[in-house]
């Protein structure tokens, strides 16, 4: 790789950096292409990015950026799952596509700005998901109105009911 090349995918990858929320350090080794695609694939539907990094370079990359209180775990065969968005999405996905598999251990984590180590990841990853998060403060905010409505057509429902036996008790005479 030319002089130039390296400069461009620094310069690439810091930008990447600057705006990450969550970055997860994994070790990898010894992984067939179809596991490969298959984690990429998940990743991509959570829009997260998966990449393989050359060490000397994402540690260059990394500084100056909240990334670098990771760069100590660049070493060996790395990747890294980047989330702009969601906190929660890498690690959920990471730590449940890893679960069966040796191959892949995470290291570490940053999430915005926070160093955090496997422990953490795995806490993270039991925490609902920014959709879940927004399903459940839907349910909480609906809750309040539907039970107003239902207060509200109560007495009318009662009087309803009670006009209706009165007149079916006046046919019965």
């Amino acid at each position: 790789m030319q002089k130039s090349e390296k400069e461009e995918m620094i310069k690439e990858l810091s930008d990447k950096f600057q705006r990450t929320q969550t970055a997860i350090v994994a070790e990898f080794s010894k992984l067939d292409v179809e596991t490969v695609t298959k984690l990429r694939k998940k990743f991509r539907e959570a829009k997260v990015d998966y990449k393989v990094i050359k060490n000397t370079l994402a540690k260059r990359a990394a500084k100056g950026t909240s990334v670098e209180v990771i760069s100590d775990d660049f070493k060996g065969p790395v990747a890294l799952a980047i989330s702009y968005d969601d906190v929660i999405a890498p690690a959920k996905i990471l730590t449940e596509f890893i679960k069966d598999l040796e191959t892949i251990k995470i290291r570490s984590a940053v999430v915005q700005g926070k160093k955090i180590d496997v422990e953490g990841v795995k806490a993270l990853a039991k925490m609902p998901g920014l959709t879940e998060l927004r399903g459940q403060l839907l349910g909480m905010l609906n809750q309040p109105a539907s039970m107003f409505v239902r207060t509200l057509s109560a007495p009318g429902s009662q009087l309803a009911r009670v006009l209706q036996a009165h007149s079916e008790q006046a046919e019965s005479k």
